[in-house]
């Protein structure tokens, strides 16, 4: 029990505050919990394709393949795919650090899951059609041209700071995920 309470504590603790300002005043508290409720659904609705997708991703694509194109010697390409790879998905950002547990379980180099997720989380092919309709396409390929090379120097840095053995503390929890 004691585990369950410590797994779940922020939660729990979350859940607590939300009852007491639905104490204070009843109608933030009912839209806190609607607004809770309709995350919930919506992770719902996308995690089991995420999953589904991961499972195949794990099956289908063979360790060797992986490494070849995105592991320690892909080089530039794998810097390319890894932009490709997280452009082109679909769904909110915590869809994409699954993928990059899988990601590291097949041998991808640690900077190429840093560039995925940073891709994932800035550089949507959706959201740059969304800007270029709505913004202008001199915004949307200042912002994709300024965000490309923001998000490798990103990488480049988190990837020198943190210490090896961190990163294969983080490989290690990958693997038994």
């Amino acid at each position: 029990m004691k585990q369950i309470i410590q797994r779940y504590r922020f939660f729990i603790g979350t859940t607590i505050i939300v009852g007491v300002i639905t104490l204070i005043n009843h109608d933030i508290g009912l839209k806190s919990f609607a607004n809770a409720g309709n995350s919930i659904k919506e992770m719902i609705l996308i995690l089991p394709a995420v999953f589904i997708l991961l499972g195949l991703l794990d099956v289908w694509v063979p360790r060797e393949i992986m490494i070849k194109y995105m592991g320690e010697g892909s080089g530039i390409k794998g810097i390319v795919l890894s932009f490709l790879l997280g452009s082109a998905a679909a769904g909110p950002l915590y869809g994409a650090f699954p993928v990059a547990a899988v990601f590291m379980k097949k041998g991808v180099k640690f900077i190429n899951v840093l560039i995925f997720i940073g891709a994932w989380s800035t550089t949507k092919i959706p959201m740059l059609l969304f800007e270029i309709s709505a913004l202008g396409s001199d915004f949307a390929l200042t912002r994709l041209l300024i965000n490309v090379p923001g998000i490798i120097i990103i990488a480049y840095i988190i990837s020198l700071l943190t210490i090896q053995e961190e990163v294969g503390e983080i490989y290690k929890k990958a693997e038994n995920l």
